[in-house]
């Protein structure tokens, strides 16, 4: 894929990579780094598909910024220690640089990195770790994207992983899996690339 240097991102060896200044971050829990090849990957190939096609132009996503929420696999909350002191401490710092670096899009991968953003922007009511499952956070990426403003920071959550069913997922009941992940892949690629290509003047990813 062009502009996507696969082996730049995977491992992700350093807290965060790519310049802070890019208008779209990408947020995940340190202990699962392969969701920007899982996940990440598949919608960005929608994303830049519909782009060209409504506006034949590609995003330049060579330097697009990657963080990760908590600098420590080991204090990423679980069931029975959820939000410790030292997340405490990592929240109150990405607020400070969120703040300073005012991204448009935190687009987030699972329950925990979007619970964490939450936090980061002090939303209500604070949530547990068993509270985002994956067609919550399917109904919360929907209304992310009914809100967005393109003058203010969107939280975009999307799933770690796509669980193949038609509770998450509406499809024939003769799609394979593999199927169902592409219709996960393509419909949330699909409908980012609708905000991007609408606030397209906005936005500073553009290749030259």
């Amino acid at each position: 894929m062009s502009g996507f240097a696969r082996d730049k991102y995977i491992p992700l060896v350093n807290r965060d990579l790519g310049d802070r200044n890019y208008p779209i971050w990408l947020l995940i829990n340190p202990k699962y780094p392969d969701v920007i090849s899982d996940i990440w990957r598949h919608v960005l190939d929608e994303i830049q598909d519909k782009v060209y096609r409504e506006i034949h132009a590609r995003i330049d996503t060579s330097n697009m910024y990657i963080r990760s929420v908590v600098s420590d696999c080991g204090i990423v909350p679980n069931t029975l220690n959820w939000w410790g002191n030292e997340v405490a401490t990592e929240i109150k710092s990405s607020r400070e640089i969120i703040l300073e670096y005012n991204p448009k899009m935190l687009i987030s991968f699972g329950a925990f990195p979007y619970e964490f953003a939450r936090r980061v922007f002090e939303s209500k009511p604070e949530k547990g770790p068993k509270y985002w499952g994956a067609s919550v956070l399917k109904d919360e990426f929907e209304r992310s994207l009914k809100k967005f403003d393109v003058i203010q920071t969107n939280m975009i959550p999307l799933l770690r992983r796509v669980i193949t069913s038609d509770k998450l997922i509406k499809s024939d009941d003769s799609f394979s899996g593999s199927d169902r992940q592409q219709q996960y892949f393509q419909d949330v690629g699909t409908k980012i690339a609708e905000k991007v290509i609408q606030n397209r003047a906005s936005l500073d990813i553009w290749m030259k």
